[in-house]
């Protein structure tokens, strides 16, 4: 596939954003994050709604909350979404593409089919937002319609483009999801909250191997159709 080529800055922070897996642990100051977060906020939503909340983590509480939800999953006492990412079974061409990346990251990572405590070792890494001094747990109202998710997903590419313009790297992560009951408590949040999501917010650790992943994109061609030009 030939690379798309940016035609200004907004496209070229749009076309270098990857889902980094492996940040250095330099702090990113709270006046960065307030800042990411204030810009994202002007993404479109439904007759205004702005249905995204979100909690901020850095320091002692990022690191009390990624020891919590690693212990949740660890001791097998949480772990189960209360929204489906995917659906079951999942079908072609999707299946194709989650099994791509997912034995692409494995292999870099030297994860071989079946050995498990290397996968769960993963598992308890992403779970610390991959090393990345800030992490997002993102919420939603449970009482909010597919609409309003539809909303919140382009204020999480708002937070992922102006971070990489800033020289930021984030990755969105929905592992986050699994744990609900764990994340209320620990976060003191109301049962009328959802967890979307997790971001992880930092500088790319570029010796990190997970970072040397590299996804592929169906070109234009493949998903759009033109009439009337």
């Amino acid at each position: 596939m030939i690379p798309v080529a940016p035609h200004n800055e907004t496209e070229a922070a749009i076309l270098s954003r990857r889902s980094i897996r492996g940040f250095l642990p330099d702090p990113v100051p709270r006046e960065a994050v307030e800042h990411l977060l204030d810009v994202a906020a002007r993404a479109p939503s439904g007759t205004n709604m702005q249905p995204w909340r979100v909690i901020a983590l850095a320091g002692e509480e990022r690191q009390r909350f990624c020891d919590a939800v690693a212990e949740a999953y660890t001791s097998g006492t949480e772990h189960g979404s209360e929204w489906p990412y995917y659906p079951t079974p999942l079908f072609e061409p999707y299946l194709a593409r989650q099994r791509e990346i997912g034995w692409g990251l494995y292999g870099l990572l030297g994860i071989g089919r079946g050995e498990r405590d290397k996968a769960r070792a993963h598992m308890v890494n992403n779970l610390h937002f991959f090393g990345a001094p800030v992490g997002l747990v993102c919420l939603i109202d449970r009482e909010l319609k597919i609409g309003s998710w539809l909303d919140y997903g382009m204020f999480l590419q708002n937070i992922a483009i102006a971070a990489r313009a800033s020289g930021l790297d984030t990755c969105a992560m929905a592992v986050f999801a699994e744990f609900p009951r764990t994340i209320r408590s620990l976060l003191d949040l109301p049962d009328s909250d959802m967890i979307v999501c997790g971001m992880a917010i930092g500088r790319e650790d570029h010796d990190a191997p997970a970072n040397a992943l590299r996804t592929t994109r169906v070109p234009m061609a493949g998903f759009a159709r033109f009439r009337g030009f």
